[in-house]
């Protein structure tokens, strides 16, 4: 009987590069077939730029153009929420100040 941890992982087949492999994961097959076609077109990529036919070779240059795909997707991430975090004071102190003026009587309403 399969223990619980078992229970949600499945196996998908894929190719990479050439090479067929049996990835076992928690994802949904397609996502998993995705990352993996993902992973053999920047293999091919590199292969086709450097013309390296050493394997290992452009596993490792495809490792380090996806991290760094990562990287500077993760710095841009970065800069995006301190400007959401900018944008959200600024709007939260707009609003305070809104909030602050209509709570004070105006001279026109004292008038009345």
């Amino acid at each position: 009987m399969a223990n619980a941890r078992e229970a949600g992982t499945q196996t998908v087949e894929v190719r990479i590069y050439g090479q067929v492999y049996n990835i076992r994961g928690d994802g949904n097959s397609a996502y998993i077939s995705e990352l993996a076609a993902y992973v053999d077109r920047k293999m091919r990529e590199v292969m086709s730029s450097t013309h390296t036919v050493d394997s290992l070779r452009v596993a490792i240059l495809s490792a380090l153009n996806i991290a760094d795909e990562l990287f500077q997707a993760n710095r841009r991430l970065e800069q995006l929420d301190a400007v959401v975090g900018e944008r959200s004071s600024d709007y939260a102190n707009l609003i305070d100040s809104v909030l602050r003026k209509e709570k004070v009587p105006s001279p026109e309403s004292d008038r009345q």
